[in-house]
């Protein structure tokens, strides 16, 4: 049974000390909310750069409920959030193109150049985190991760709608 990738210049135990399959998968939690922790980035710039990137990737136009929805917390929470942003010059609300009495939310270019600002220290960061590892170890890592968030968009949203 393949266990993971063979593990030879990391500085993590060898691959024959590497957990079970079961004990690995009981690790994803954990591993997720202290990659989150570790962030190189002030509570206030985290919140800020999921804000600006749930915005920009976002299929349409977005709301703060529809923020607050996609974040998982309360609409006074991103409110206060997007407030912030807004007074910081990251967003801006305009009129909605499909109905002019909804406000949404679009990033302005100083947002843009923050998000492309934390894009580049979490990918400096990565790759000192990551520095003993080979290349082909770094991508695979990095295009897993990234097919994860992007899965776990769509489940996310598949089990909102399965809410309503």
């Amino acid at each position: 049974m393949w266990t993971g990738p063979r593990l030879s210049r990391m500085s993590s135990p060898s691959f024959s000390d590497q957990p079970s399959d079961d004990t690995a998968l009981d690790q994803i939690g954990p591993a997720l909310s202290r990659l989150r922790r570790r962030a190189p980035a002030s509570s206030k710039d985290l919140s800020r750069n999921l804000v600006l990137n749930v915005i920009a990737d976002a299929p349409g136009e977005t709301t703060v409920g529809g923020l607050a929805a996609e974040m998982g917390v309360a609409q006074p929470v991103a409110s206060r959030t997007v407030a912030a942003c807004i007074e910081d010059g990251l967003l801006r609300r305009t009129a909605s193109q499909l109905d002019g009495r909804r406000t949404v939310l679009e990033l302005t270019e100083h947002g843009e150049a923050e998000r492309n600002r934390f894009a580049a220290e979490q990918r400096k960061a990565f790759q000192e985190i990551t520095a003993a590892w080979s290349p082909e170890e770094r991508i695979q890592f990095a295009r897993l991760l990234a097919r994860y968030g992007a899965d776990a968009t769509a489940w996310s949203r598949k089990q909102a709608a399965s809410r309503d």
